[in-house]
């Protein structure tokens, strides 16, 4: 069952890098003209969309943008960033953003950007009006019990493209992929 809007998120204890949180205030600071986003040119009324999700051991946030930035990185300070330069995560990006649009009526403005409670999944979609967010149980969104389902599947399979993506070049480089 997924929490009231009266429900306050679960409370996180993570610790982040000061890598990842200033990765998050540049993605948060975005002013989309400054770099080359407009509605004329065809990208969209959601520009850019970061899924957060709590886990035990930190936070993942999977970042999508219209300019073609594709990154997943974790609070602990991990991370792989300018995926979008690939084909598989290219599209998936494009796939996801041509969609974010259906669930703006889902989603509350905010001027605030909370990591999301550990097993819970926090959406932000950027767009030219402002940040809009919504937050949900994880498990609500895998199993299709929430309005936000089809977005968190969408970006799956974005964050399956990245693994294809990343399994490759550490394939080129002789490196083995880590275990999850």
């Amino acid at each position: 069952m997924s929490p009231s809007p009266e429900d306050p998120p679960p409370p996180n204890d993570y610790e982040p890098a000061e890598v990842y949180l200033g990765l998050r205030r540049g993605l948060f600071g975005v002013v989309p003209s400054q770099v080359g986003l407009s509605r004329e040119g065809g990208c969209g009324e959601v520009w850019g969309l970061l899924m957060e999700t709590g886990y035990p051991e930190a936070a993942v946030t999977l970042v999508a943008v219209a300019d073609g930035t594709v990154s997943l990185y974790f609070s602990n300070g991990g991370g792989t960033l300018g995926l979008g330069a690939f084909a598989g995560p290219r599209k998936a990006s494009e796939a996801l953003l041509q969609a974010a649009p259906r669930f703006m009526a889902v989603c509350q403005p905010t001027t605030e950007y909370p990591l999301p409670g550990r097993g819970h999944t926090r959406f932000y979609l950027l767009t030219f009006a402002g940040v809009l967010t919504a937050e949900a149980i994880e498990e609500e969104l895998g199993y299709n019990r929430h309005p936000m389902s089809p977005l968190f599947h969408l970006a799956h399979q974005l964050i399956a493209e990245i693994r294809v993506a990343t399994e490759g070049l550490q394939a080129q480089a002789g490196t083995a992929p880590e275990d999850e």
